[in-house]
């Protein structure tokens, strides 16, 4: 048995047991497929882990910088309270409608907000808000831009939030410090920022499974 197809048949035994999609969740992704987004989402053992992470942060307020077609989001989004919130950033207007239909589907709609834009110019603008410090931030969009999305995060979080930094692996391309990629640059200014910063404190976890191998970062952020 070749080691991707023992990944993929790991996968489903974990996730048959302890993190089956449902009917909304399925539907999702069938929505995401015909609506030709790209395969890229988490799976559904990640979108659980992002679920059990919100519950143990006890997270009210949650920002998710990238959205795709709002799989994420529902995960992200059943941890919260009924009065909980959850904005999420998405660049493409295509995407994003995928999403709200996604998250309507999931009766989520009240306590999720999809944000259309440059992410990068929608998080002054929600700065500019003073919105309550956000729990938990999920960054999954561009990496070229992770350090200043982690930068964002730190601005709009409190002691005690937790940052989640996906896809930080990049095939293990992030060892290449000669390399001029821009996922891999800015994953490694991410990296880098987490390791140094006075008010993180990180680490992270290589993965492999049915989407090959990757893997995430996670920041606490200090006082």
């Amino acid at each position: 048995m070749s080691g991707s197809q023992l990944w993929d048949d790991v996968d489903f035994y974990f996730t048959s047991r302890l993190s089956p999609d449902d009917e909304v969740l399925q539907a999702a992704l069938r929505e995401s497929e015909a609506g030709d987004l790209p395969p890229i989402g988490v799976t559904p053992g990640q979108g659980k882990l992002l679920q059990l992470l919100a519950q143990i942060q006890d997270a009210r307020n949650i920002l998710e910088i990238g959205t795709l077609g709002g799989y994420s989001t529902i995960w992200l989004a059943r941890a919260l309270p009924a009065d909980g919130r959850l904005i999420s950033l998405e660049y493409s207007a295509r995407h994003a409608e995928v999403a709200v239909r996604n998250i309507a589907r999931a009766g989520l709609e009240r306590i999720v907000e999809v944000r259309v834009g440059p992410a990068l110019e929608s998080l002054p603008k929600l700065a500019d808000e003073n919105p309550a410090p956000f729990d938990l931030v999920f960054i999954d969009a561009d990496k070229a831009n992770n350090p200043h999305y982690v930068e964002w995060a730190l601005r709009l979080t409190r002691a005690g939030s937790l940052i989640v930094l996906d896809n930080v692996v990049r095939e293990g391309r992030v060892i290449d410090e000669g390399s001029s990629a821009p996922d891999v640059v800015g994953t490694r200014a991410a990296i880098e920022l987490i390791a140094t910063h006075p008010r993180l404190s990180g680490t992270a976890i290589q993965t492999v499974g049915s989407k090959g191998y990757d893997g995430f970062a996670l920041a606490r952020v200090l006082a």
